[in-house]
């Protein structure tokens, strides 16, 4: 990349949940800031921000780890994406009409793309009225009766093998805006 600054949006997994791993988006801007991130940007508490570095990914996550876990004692899981991989996404999602219920479609991002097997086995966590395609790298979920009570829901990261990052369509559609916003 060169010092050319570059639109980043980092999803974290694991913060704000249960009551364990908790770190307030104030104190993530600050951690942010300190390995080098300029205009931050945070949405909701389950940790999404927006924020431009010229940093690579795999350098960058690891220091985001780190300095987390020199504040409070514990490291999330961090997938860093650009605002095209966000763009992408939402371009190729292969179910447009659960996009006016944005709370039952959920993209899972992952940190690689799963072999055919692994995405066929999803098919016997599936319930009927739920529906499920993976494309790349990002598992889309069309979920009518909601994420709470979906066994597919639930057992699809182990199932696929690779590390999945999960939002809903309207904190994936408000974190590409605010990466937008920043270009």
């Amino acid at each position: 990349m060169g010092n050319s600054m570059a639109v980043q949006v980092a999803l974290f997994r694991g913060i704000n949940v249960g009551g364990s791993g908790v770190l307030p988006m104030k104190e993530l801007v600050a951690v942010l800031e300190a390995v080098g991130c300029r205009n931050v940007h945070t949405y909701i508490q389950s940790g999404n921000a927006v924020f431009t570095s010229d940093a690579g990914a795999a350098r960058l996550t690891k220091k985001i780890r780190a300095e987390i876990n020199r504040r409070r004692g514990f490291e999330p899981k961090v997938l860093l994406l650009t605002r095209r991989d966000i763009e992408r996404a939402m371009a190729k999602n292969p179910f447009p009409e659960a996009t006016d219920e944005p709370k039952l479609l959920h993209l899972g991002f992952l940190s690689g793309a799963p072999g055919r097997a692994a995405v066929a086995s999803l098919e016997r966590l599936r319930a009927p009225e739920e529906q499920y395609r993976v494309i790349g790298s990002v598992l889309y979920l069309h979920l009518p009766a909601g994420a709470g009570r979906s066994r597919l829901a639930a057992g699809a990261e182990k199932a696929l093998g690779v590390p999945m990052t999960v939002r809903n369509w309207r904190t994936v559609c408000k974190v590409h805006e605010m990466a937008a916003a920043l270009d």
